[in-house]
């Protein structure tokens, strides 16, 4: 899908997605840096709409996070629950004893799964955020799987000069 942007800023939209690995070294540097080139030049189509999936993207990756960190804790607070009480629990410094080995067969399918699922996560994140950017970098429109819509998206033949929305709009009354 070509954009309709006669000459769109490829390399702003390209370093948009490009800086939300920033994550890895800065702190909410997925939001920070993608917002602050995005703002550079939002007035460009091109741009505002990759900047909206950028962060609507990350926005949503970060939320996945979190339900599947609360996942993790219930899980884990569930398996402890129901800890069979009859069978001894020893901790010391060499050796941890659950009773029956049958105990933990539970607590290892729980956490492999939700281990796959962290990586799966972390796997989307990084093919996604690549795939974007090269899309970008094409003069392409991109859109990221899994996203959930916080910014609205805009298409980008529907932006428009505050005075060409007054005109329309005296237009349509006359």
């Amino acid at each position: 899908m070509e954009t309709t942007s006669s000459n769109p800023d490829k390399t702003v939209a390209a370093f948009i997605h490009l800086s939300t690995f920033s994550k890895y070294f800065i702190p909410l540097g997925n939001f920070i840096l993608p917002l602050i080139f995005w703002n550079a030049k939002q007035k460009d189509p091109f741009v505002d709409h990759h900047g909206k999936q950028a962060l609507n993207f990350q926005i949503s990756m970060f939320l996945y996070f979190i339900l599947l960190v609360c996942i993790a804790i219930a899980g884990v607070i569930f398996w402890g629950v129901h800890f069979n009480l009859d069978d001894p629990f020893i901790i010391s410094d060499d050796f941890i004893s659950t009773g029956h080995p049958r105990n933990l067969i539970s607590l290892l399918v729980f956490a492999t799964i939700m281990g796959l699922l962290f990586l799966g996560l972390f796997i989307l994140d990084i093919v996604a955020v690549i795939l974007a950017t090269i899309k970008a970098s094409e003069g392409q429109l991109y859109k990221y799987p899994l996203t959930i819509n916080f910014i609205k998206p805009t298409q980008v033949g529907d932006h428009q000069s505050k005075n060409e929305q007054f005109n329309n709009i005296q237009n349509q009354t006359l």
